[in-house]
């Protein structure tokens, strides 16, 4: 597990822009089973966190016509129980942090692996977002 002094700021960038932090397993299957649209960013220590995913989503959120009704995060490393429980629901998907995952009424429907961002661009990622977002928000 990540000493919470290097994860807060990580964590910041996004919750100082809109998204809840899902903590618990309990939170997730709640958020999830609600009816819409839910982004959920698995945040990272990794570099391609720092440098593309957090960034491109943010990005994403700020130049998109259509959004998704809710915006939410988790920590790989920190919040663990609840990203065991996200991890759940991306199945058959293998664990991949970061990563980013847009549901509409419960059921995944778009998904962003660790090495779809991996040498990306933050742009690039934000540009794949802005078109799930038109197709499914």
């Amino acid at each position: 597990m990540y000493p919470a002094e290097l994860v807060k700021p990580m964590k910041a960038e996004l919750t100082d822009n809109g998204f809840e932090e899902l903590l618990t397993p309990e939170k997730v299957d709640e958020i999830l089973k609600k009816e819409g649209t839910t982004l959920v960013m698995i945040n990272s220590v990794c570099g391609c966190s720092a440098g593309s995913a957090r960034p491109g989503v943010l990005l994403a959120v700020a130049h998109s016509e259509k959004k998704p009704d809710r915006l939410t995060t988790s920590f790989a490393g920190f919040d663990l129980a609840a990203i065991q429980q996200i991890r759940a629901h991306l199945l058959p998907y293998p664990p991949s942090s970061p990563a980013i995952a847009l549901f509409k009424d419960g059921q995944l429907v778009h998904f962003i692996e660790r090495h779809m961002i991996e040498g990306r661009p933050a742009q690039m990622i934000a540009a794949n977002l802005v078109d799930a977002f038109a197709e499914y928000c």
